[in-house]
């Protein structure tokens, strides 16, 4: 017997909207409604299993094949992966990532070396990459706005809502730098192993998504 298609899904904001998604094509999600402390749930409808995680820990077990597919922001998919693919723009969850600077700063005048304080030193490497500017990049776990208002950098590449955050700390953004919003990614080995089961599952999703527009 094959072992339950299994679903790794961020826990928090993006847990609530899949479930959501997942309800409005008809799946049965009580199991996820009262979880508990229960960190995998059965979806009986179809047959699966969703386990909550983490984001980078969706992308770790879809990556190494323990989940089938995965509910993950764009964002975590652009800095920690590495071997999926994508297979369909869920919509919801949506910001931007932004080069955030101090009020009044023009991060690209003159021509000393600038240095960026993120939590995603992938994605912004990979910006200023683009731009062919080379930056020194500085790693922050915690309130990244910090940064600037302390010396330490020239400004943030963070994720940006509203934008609230950065006007309340002084920051504006210099540059948006690319929209995000939550995904449907799937393990390379599954999507040819069990074609038949994915593909039922997106178009359920896919028709969620048009009834939505």
């Amino acid at each position: 017997m094959n072992k339950p298609l299994r679903i790794a899904l961020t826990k928090g904001r993006l847990e609530k909207d899949a479930i959501a998604l997942m309800e409005r094509v008809g799946l049965d999600c009580q199991s996820l409604r009262d979880k508990g402390r229960r960190l995998i749930l059965p979806l009986p409808d179809i047959g699966a299993e969703v386990v909550l995680a983490k984001a980078a820990d969706v992308i770790t077990y879809v990556e190494s094949g323990v989940c089938d597919m995965g509910i993950v922001g764009k964002d975590t998919i652009l800095e920690n992966a590495s071997s999926l693919y994508e297979l369909l723009d869920l919509g919801f969850g949506r910001c931007r990532f932004a080069l955030a600077v101090k009020k009044g700063d023009d991060f690209f005048a003159g021509y000393g070396a600038k240095t960026i304080a993120t939590k995603y030193p992938r994605i912004t490497r990979r910006y200023f990459e683009k731009q062919s500017m080379d930056v020194s990049v500085v790693k922050i776990e915690g309130s990244v706005e910090l940064a600037p208002l302390l010396g330490l950098a020239d400004g943030i590449v963070d994720i940006v809502e509203t934008g609230v955050t950065l006007r309340e700390n002084g920051l504006e953004v210099s540059r948006w730098i690319c929209d995000i919003s939550a995904r449907l990614a799937v393990n390379i080995a599954s999507l040819k192993l069990r074609k038949e089961e994915i593909e039922s599952l997106v178009a359920r999703l896919e028709q969620g998504l048009d009834q939505e527009k």
